[in-house]
């Protein structure tokens, strides 16, 4: 048996006529860039997250890098974020002349904390990025706390968890601006690269609006220096049609997880790996990833690999011991909490139509 870790082709096959549909629909227009899916998808997906204003960029990456842009984030200033999280968290911060400060883990969730985060403040403290990672959201109001308390942006990454809520409250709706990516494998992804930024604040979504389009506006008229960073048309006819399809979805994940968890207890393996846990009460985990812990990592993976299981590691080295930062003098053993859960972790099969027998066939194949 074969067991991806997200059958987009299954997938496609059931919107298809759809898509096809969508995508035919911008073809005939001759509208690639910008438009009226562009500015639907905007209206469509900040009315999901519960946020005034949506701005379509041309990545996640994109996202994060034009919203600390937007607020003037630059040489001199240093930003927070966590080791343990995909590299364009940091690679934003570094790529504005700024200089990230790493944080440790919570080992539970795996995102940064209020203790962390309060412990790395200097003088030149100027914005923190907490990620939503794996689709589980950060501990925001002590975030927010912190923030407020020493005058700091916010930037949320939520990047793997539109739709995941915090105490009730939607993710995206706590820091100045966030981030989303619509990267093909994302909860919801299109078939290429593309990303929205979400704000609750009029004058920044305006300005970010600008930054995408070269700093225009009007056209050919630059205030300021920008970016290309425009989110294809035919991207987001995409994505509209398969927003339709998002709860669906997000249910049939928390199903697997579900399953997963419940069938790992009844095979006797609870004690021997570590399961994802909602430490938060009140939030919404939209299982992005199934993230499972175990100590014999490697031969675990290499076993299930041999078995037609596909699995992935999230993330197999701290971005404080990636060698481009080694200028900024992290040792080994400095966040000691995400060096281990790089050790560690493993991302199971978590497409949203797995069934249960396929969830059967690999725990089956487990040898811890």
């Amino acid at each position: 048996m074969k067991v991806p870790l997200l059958d987009l082709k299954e997938q496609y096959e059931g919107i298809k006529d759809e898509i096809q549909e969508a995508i035919n629909d911008v073809l005939d227009s001759t509208r690639y860039i910008m438009g009226k899916h562009v500015e639907g998808l905007e209206e469509e997906v900040a009315d999901y997250c519960d946020t005034e204003y949506g701005i379509g960029v041309a990545s996640g990456t994109d996202a994060l890098l034009l919203s600390l842009k937007a607020l003037d984030i630059g040489p001199g200033d240093e930003v927070i974020v966590p080791t343990f999280t995909f590299f364009a968290t940091a690679g934003v911060v570094s790529r504005l002349g700024a200089t990230p400060v790493f944080a440790d883990i919570d080992p539970v969730t795996y995102n940064i904390t209020p203790e962390e985060i309060e412990d790395k403040i200097t003088d030149k403290t100027k914005a923190i990025i907490p990620v939503h990672l794996y689709g589980q959201p950060a501990e925001m109001n002590g975030i927010m706390d912190i923030a407020d308390r020493y005058d700091l942006k916010v930037v949320e990454d939520a990047c793997q968890a539109i739709g995941a809520e915090y105490k009730g409250t939607q993710v995206g709706n706590f820091g100045d601006a966030a981030a989303l990516s619509f990267f093909p494998s994302k909860n919801l992804g299109g078939y290429g690269d593309g990303g929205m930024v979400l704000t609750n604040d009029e004058e920044l979504a305006q300005r970010i609006k600008r930054l995408r389009v070269h700093g225009a506006e009007p056209k050919y008229h630059h205030k300021e220096v920008g970016y290309n960073s425009r989110l294809d048309a035919i991207q987001a006819a995409v994505l509209r049609v398969k927003l339709k399809y998002l709860d669906e979805w997000t249910e049939g994940r928390q199903r697997v997880a579900e399953t997963y968890d419940r069938l790992f207890e009844e095979y006797g393996l609870e004690n021997e790996i570590v399961l994802p846990e909602k430490k938060i009460a009140d939030s919404k985990h939209v299982y992005h990833q199934y993230v499972i812990r175990v100590d014999n990592r490697d031969e675990l993976q290499k076993t299930l690999k041999e078995a037609g299981v596909s699995t992935s590691i999230y993330y197999p080295k701290p971005l404080h011991l990636q060698e481009c930062y080694e200028d900024l003098g992290y040792q080994k053993g400095d966040l000691p909490v995400a060096e281990k859960a790089c050790e560690e972790v493993l991302a199971l099969p978590i497409d949203p139509a797995l069934k249960k027998g396929q969830i059967k066939y690999v725990l089956k194949k487990f040898k811890l």
